[in-house]
């Protein structure tokens, strides 16, 4: 289904995404939004939308699957206002939201659907969940000068930490339950990354409310939203699989020419399954077996 503008999709929102998850795609760009939307419509989304330029192409096999909204993040409300004001539009249905070139991996995703997942979760009294953005790149840059192929993805398998969350309302003391996620090509790189976007975790899946927010940080009004797990044990995790920051190094004249590849003696290349994350401690099954 084609929508001419923001303004008309979230119009007609409540009645054409009645059908929950939601998968909210933002196309900064051309590349791999095919295989993005595929991915996703894969993972079980009840409705995917693609917030997209009017230029931009689709395939033929996934146009009549998704909702397409003409909106361009260069000219645009961004896509922090886009996701609050679907939240705004449409509360109560779980949402989703990523980039092109960024594929959402769960525990067991080869097998169960996002919505098993979800509802598991919510069983767990749980309306959102983390999910830690895992930079992968092209091995061979000079094959794929824009540092993307899913065909030779690589990523780190080392490398990641955690710092405290600390609570500037409470003399500085961490948060309960909260934390703030390091590594990857952000951290490998962090000369070329401003300090306010080097974090990789994200609550990039969530239950949307009545009064929720999500803040320029990829964080909520809600703190318990933002927390990794209830106070009783562990929860489900989930990771992002981005070409995103990859893309930007390459693409970045202040740092393109500092980089002749991304491979270090920590790579290894990514196999697509769940299996592999979860074996890195890159994200956690929880209760969930």
């Amino acid at each position: 289904m084609q929508h001419r503008d923001l303004t008309a999709f979230l119009k007609a929102a409540p009645e054409t995404l009645a059908k929950g998850p939601v998968a909210l795609v933002f196309m900064e760009d051309e590349i791999e939004v095919d295989s993005t939307l595929r991915h996703h419509l894969d993972c079980g989304f009840g409705s995917v939308v693609s917030f997209m330029p009017e230029t931009f192409a689709l395939a033929a096999d996934v146009q009549p699957k998704v909702h397409r909204v003409t909106h361009d993040l260069t000219r645009d409300a961004s896509y922090i206002d886009v996701v609050n004001k679907v939240i705004e539009a449409l509360p109560g249905p779980w949402l989703y939201f990523c980039f092109n070139a960024e594929y959402l991996f769960y525990p067991f995703c080869e097998t169960r659907t996002v919505g098993e997942m979800l509802s598991f979760h919510h069983e767990e009294r749980r309306d959102a969940m983390l999910s830690y953005v895992i930079d992968v790149y092209a091995g061979d840059l000079h094959a794929n000068p824009h540092a993307v192929s899913l065909e030779d993805a690589h990523l780190d398998k080392s490398g990641y930490y955690a710092l405290a969350r600390n609570d500037p309302d409470n003399h500085n003391h961490p948060k309960e339950r909260q934390l703030n996620f390091f590594g990857g090509l952000r951290w490998r790189y962090e000369e070329h990354i401003p300090e306010d976007r080097r974090k990789i975790d994200r609550i990039s899946i969530f239950r949307a409310k009545p009064g929720l927010v999500m803040r320029d940080d990829h964080t909520f009004n809600d703190e318990e939203y933002n927390t990794y797990a209830c106070p009783w044990h562990h929860n489900i995790t989930a990771s992002v699989i981005s070409f995103r920051a990859a893309k930007a190094l390459k693409r970045n004249p202040g740092s393109t020419f500092d980089i002749e590849s991304f491979k270090w003696h920590n790579s290894t290349p990514f196999e697509w399954h769940s299996r592999q994350l979860l074996d890195l401690g890159l994200m956690e099954p929880g209760q969930w077996f």
